[in-house]
This record gives C-alpha cells, sequence and structure tokens, in this order.
C-alpha cells in the first residue's frame, strides 16, 4: 500500500507547487495584468482537464483487473483504448479551441487587458492538449500496474521542466505570459516522453500481443465507454458542487467568498494526503477483483479506510491546534481573517468526515463499479447538498458549510452500503473482459 500511496502523496505536492511558481514569476513582472492572465487562463484549462480526469481513473480501474486475472493482451489494451481516446479528445480540443477559449474567457470575465493576455496564453498552452490527456491515460495505466513510481517520475518530470523554463522564459528572455504557457506545453510532452519509455519498458516485462482489432473496432470500446462515462458524470456532478459553494459565498460577500476560500485551502491539502490512499485503494482493489480474491479485496479496503482515517484524524489535530495561525499565513486582512476563524469548526471537523467519500471513491474505481459511484454523487449532490443548502439559508455561510459537509457524508454512507452490497454478491464486477 505505501509503495503506491506515499508517492502518489508526494505527486499530489508537486502540483501546487508549480501552481506557486507560475504565480511567483508572473507576480513579479511590472504590471498586476499578467498574473491575472494567468489565473483566468489557468483556471479555464483546470476546469477542461478535471472533466477528462475519467481517462486516468477508468484506465487504473480495468488495468488493474487485467493484471489481477494475468490478462496481458487485456493490458495493452487498457492502454491502448485509453490513448486513443485520449488522442480524439486532444484532436476535438485543438479544432474547437476559438469557441472554447472564448466560452471560458466570457464566463470568468476580466478587464480587456487582461482578457487579451489570457487569450494569447490559452492559444498557447492548448496544445499542450495530446500531451496532458496521453500522461493521463499513462499515468492511470500505471496504478493499474500496482506502480506509483513511474506516475511520480513523470509529475516530477514535468514540473522540475515547467519550472525551470518558467524561469529562463520570463526572467532570462523577458518573455511574459506566452513564456510561461509555452513552458507548460513543453514540460507535458517531456513527462510523456517519460511515459512512454517506462511503457515500453514494462510491456516488455509483461509479454502479449496487440489485439487490433480491438483498438480499431468502435463495438470494442463498449466496456470502456461504459466505465468512463459514469466516471465522467460523476466528475462533473462534483465541480457543480463545489462550483455552487464559491457561487452561494460570492452571494453572500467579498468578506464571505474570500473567507470560504481561504478555508477551501484546508480542504485541498486534506485531499492531498488522502487521496494517496484512494489511489492505493483503486490498483489494489483492482488487482484483488482481476484474480477474483474477495479476501485479499476485504483485506485491502480495511487497511487503507483505516489509514485514511488515521491520516484525516492527524488533520484534524493539526487544524484544531494550528487552523488559525494558517488562516493568518493566509491572509493578513482583519475581516477575512475573522470571518475564515468563525467557521473553521467545519473545516475541523471535514477531514474524518470526508476521508470515507475520498477512499470509497478508489475501491469503487478498482471494482469499476462507476455506475453506482454515478449514481450516489447524483443523489448526494441534488436530492441533500442543494436542497439542504436551502433549507440551511437562513444559517448563512454556516448553512452553506453544512451542506457540503452532508455531501461529504451521503457520499461516504451510500458507498459504504453500496460496498457492503456489492461484497454479498461477488468480489465486484469486471468489464474488462467484455470489449
Amino acid at each position: 500500500m505505501w509503495r503506491i500511496a506515499a508517492p502518489m502523496i508526494l505527486s499530489n505536492i508537486s502540483v501546487p507547487l508549480l501552481g506557486m511558481v507560475d504565480t511567483g514569476v508572473v507576480g513579479h513582472l511590472e504590471s498586476p495584468v499578467y498574473l491575472g492572465a494567468v489565473a483566468i487562463g489557468g483556471m479555464i484549462f483546470t476546469f477542461l482537464y478535471i472533466g477528462m480526469n475519467f481517462l486516468r481513473m477508468g484506465t487504473t480501474g480495468i488495468a488493474a483487473q487485467c493484471y489481477g486475472a494475468a490478462d496481458y493482451d487485456g493490458l495493452r489494451v487498457a492502454l491502448g483504448q485509453a490513448l486513443v481516446v485520449a488522442m480524439f479528445i486532444a484532436l476535438a480540443i485543438l479544432v474547437l479551441q476559438v469557441p472554447l477559449a472564448r466560452i471560458g474567457l466570457d464566463l470568468l470575465g476580466g478587464e480587456a487587458d487582461v482578457r487579451e493576455h489570457a487569450a494569447t496564453y490559452v492559444a498557447i498552452r492548448v496544445w499542450s492538449a495530446p500531451g496532458t490527456l496521453a500522461n493521463y491515460a499513462l499515468i492511470g495505466w500505471f496504478l493499474g500496474l500496482q506502480n506509483a513510481r513511474l506516475p511520480l517520475a513523470i509529475f516530477l518530470t514535468i514540473n522540475i521542466t515547467n519550472i525551470v523554463l518558467d524561469l529562463v522564459f520570463v526572467l532570462v528572455l523577458g518573455m511574459h505570459v506566452d513564456g510561461v504557457a509555452l513552458a507548460s506545453v513543453i514540460a507535458e510532452y517531456a513527462g510523456l516522453a517519460v511515459g512512454v519509455s517506462f511503457a515500453v519498458r514494462m510491456l516488455r516485462r509483461h509479454e502479449g500481443h496487440w489485439p487490433l482489432a480491438r483498438l480499431t473496432r468502435f463495438s470494442a470500446y463498449r466496456a470502456f465507454f461504459s466505465v468512463n462515462s459514469n466516471l465522467f458524470v460523476r466528475t462533473m456532478a462534483l465541480m457543480f458542487a463545489f462550483a455552487f459553494v464559491t457561487a452561494q459565498g460570492a452571494r453572500l460577500g467579498p468578506v464571505i467568498l474570500a473567507a470560504n476560500a481561504v478555508l477551501m485551502n484546508f480542504q485541498n491539502l486534506t485531499s492531498l494526503g488522502l487521496d494517496g490512499f484512494a489511489h492505493a485503494a483503486e490498483a489494489m482493489v483492482g488487482k484483488a477483483v482481476g484474480a477474483k480474491d474477495k479476501a485479499e479485496l476485504s483485506a485491502t479496503v480495511r487497511l487503507t479506510l483505516r489509514w485514511s482515517l488515521i491520516f484525516a484524524a492527524g488533520y484534524t489535530l493539526v487544524y484544531l491546534g494550528a487552523g488559525v495561525s494558517i488562516i493568518h499565513l493566509l491572509t493578513d486582512l482583519p475581516d477575512v481573517r475573522a470571518t475564515a476563524t468563525a467557521y473553521l469548526p467545519w473545516l475541523i471537523a471535514a477531514p474524518l468526515i470526508s476521508a470515507w467519500c475520498f477512499l470509497y471513491d478508489g475501491v469503487y474505481v478498482g471494482m469499476t463499479m462507476a455506475r453506482q459511484m454515478r449514481n450516489i454523487m447524483l443523489f448526494s449532490t441534488f436530492v441533500v447538498f442543494v436542497p439542504t443548502w436551502f433549507l440551511s439559508q437562513p444559517l448563512g455561510n454556516h448553512g452553506l458549510w453544512l451542506a457540503l459537509m452532508l455531501f461529504f457524508a451521503s457520499r461516504g454512507i451510500g458507498m459504504h452500503l453500496g460496498y457492503r452490497k456489492a461484497m454479498r454478491s461477488g468480489p465486484g464486477p469486471q468489464v474488462t473482459h467484455h470489449a
């Protein structure tokens, strides 16, 4: 478990570090316009690529089941289909880049000069799409093979290359947002080169054949789309919930909006650690399902859940003892500090409430229970989260945080019950051999 969880935790930590460097580099230019442009342009790609994360999640579950079943032809199909779909999506993004950029900039707003530089950023960074989406597929496939060191190598290659090129292009060559965007493009393809070289090595280690008919026939993708279409809907519902929190916070005033933004850093920090155990669950559960080993499956869930709860309790203790100090590090505005401190108890409780749904996300991916995952997410979003917010509006921002905590709790309870039901009927559905 730790061979998978620890590298993925390190990988997760490296991502916000890159964002800090991007911010620091353009934040020292002569105008704040550049900082705003990179923030807006980066947000467009964040939303776009979060929606494509099913390429990573779905590939992990399918590849892990093939690995557990020693189906090395299936491993090749899992990788090949993920890469083919990634390239088709990337091609669509490139073809539709102009209307996508216009819609994104219209939604996010900004003054004319900020929009102009943001458009430049988007026009350059969009060419990273094939590399980014191919990396999603490769990272998911490596995790399915129980190997998290290779995804860590890809993440580090991308982030280190990006940081170095940021400094060279902007501080040495005098470029602006175009330099930051170009650094991101080159970094993604550097990561892809590393990923492909590792994939070739792994395929040699697991001898098999490439069933080309399962890569070129549309009907052969039925299992792939069965899993990933549900994961896509699930991710969209999750994005809606967090966007709803931001939108409703904005309606409560600029101080509440800023305080909630500060507090969301606590939730993001929690997910950096707990997602590592979810990734471990994806790989180990998928392998157990592929091997039809119900005892190993049950033991894996107990082990990863136990460590998730231990880490969640650690986060709660840290936030209890140092939460106010963390808020003061994140902002020096007195009103925002006072407001964030008033709502801090919700974030102190959040790790122990959300740990369950984070971990079961990984379990369900490994069991390829994507349809059930989708249904629980939709129920938690539109039957629990949204109605709770409307009923608790007299509580103001406390009502918003209450709705979010019940959203986490509903997902965790629903997925726990769904897992128990699946275990009573068998070790979990397999989709990998249906294609």
